[in-house]
C-alpha cells in the first residue's frame, strides 16, 4: 500500500561566482567540490540545479562527487525575484528601503516570471512525497530562491524572503513530514567550508 513519505530539501547557494557571473572562481570551485565531498554520503535521489553557468558548473562539480546521482535542470531553480512586496506590507522603518531594492528589477520579472517561478518550485521541491520511502533532494540555487523556502517552511509573510542571505555553497536543510509543520533543520552551515572560504558572498557588515 502506498502511503506518503518525507521529503528532505538539501538547498545550496552556487560557488563563488566571477564578476560577469559566466561561471566560478576558482575558490567557488574549491566551495562546490567540498561541498560535494559533505554530500557524498546522503542517499541523494537528485540533483536539481539552476540553468545559470555558475549553478550549473557547481552542481556538475558535486555530481562529480557522488555516486551516480542524476542532474537535472530547472527553470524554477533559477536566479529571480520570487515575490515583489506592496509598501503596506512592509515593517515601516525599513519600508522604503526594501521598495527600494526591490525597484531595481523589471516589472515583467517583479510581477509574472518571478512568481510563476517560484509557485512551480514550492510545487517541484517542498512537501511529502508519495510513497513509502524518504526522499533526498538537492537544489543548487541563488540566494533570492533559498529565502523564498525557508520563509514558506516558516509560515512567514511573503515579503520575508527579503533580508535571508545564503553564503556560497552553504547549506540549508529542510523536512517536510506527513501531518507536521516542515521544519528547517539547519540554515546557512559552512562546517565544510575552511574559514578562507567561509562568507563569501556576503557584505563584509554581515560576516560574523
Amino acid at each position: 500500500m502506498t502511503g506518503t513519505a518525507a521529503r528532505y530539501l538539501y538547498l545550496a547557494r552556487h560557488g563563488e561566482a566571477l564578476p560577469d557571473h559566466s561561471g566560478l572562481t576558482d575558490d567557488g570551485r574549491r566551495q562546490a567540490a567540498l561541498l560535494g565531498e559533505r554530500l557524498r554520503g546522503v542517499p541523494l535521489s537528485a540533483v536539481h540545479h539552476s540553468p545559470l553557468p555558475r549553478a550549473e558548473q557547481t552542481a556538475r562539480l558535486i555530481g562529480d562527487r557522488l555516486d551516480g546521482v542524476p542532474l537535472h535542470v530547472s527553470e524554477a531553480a533559477g536566479d529571480y525575484v520570487p515575490y515583489a512586496p506592496k509598501a503596506e506590507e512592509l515593517p515601516p522603518d525599513s519600508a522604503d528601503y526594501l521598495m527600494s531594492y526591490v525597484a531595481r528589477f523589471a516589472e515583467e520579472e517583479l510581477f509574472k516570471r518571478g512568481p510563476e517561478l517560484a509557485r512551480e518550485a514550492l510545487a517541484s521541491f517542498s512537501g511529502p512525497v508519495q510513497g513509502n520511502e524518504p526522499r533526498h533532494e538537492l537544489v543548487v540555487t541563488h540566494n533570492f530562491l533559498i529565502g523564498w523556502f525557508v520563509r514558506a517552511a516558516q509560515d512567514a509573510p511573503k515579503w520575508r524572503w527579503l533580508g535571508l542571505n545564503h553564503c556560497n555553497a552553504a547549506l540549508t536543510v529542510i523536512r517536510y513530514a506527513p501531518g507536521r509543520p516542515s521544519s528547517v533543520l539547519f540554515y546557512n552551515d559552512m562546517r565544510h567550508l575552511p574559514e578562507e572560504l567561509r562568507w563569501t558572498g556576503f557584505p563584509p557588515e554581515m560576516r560574523v
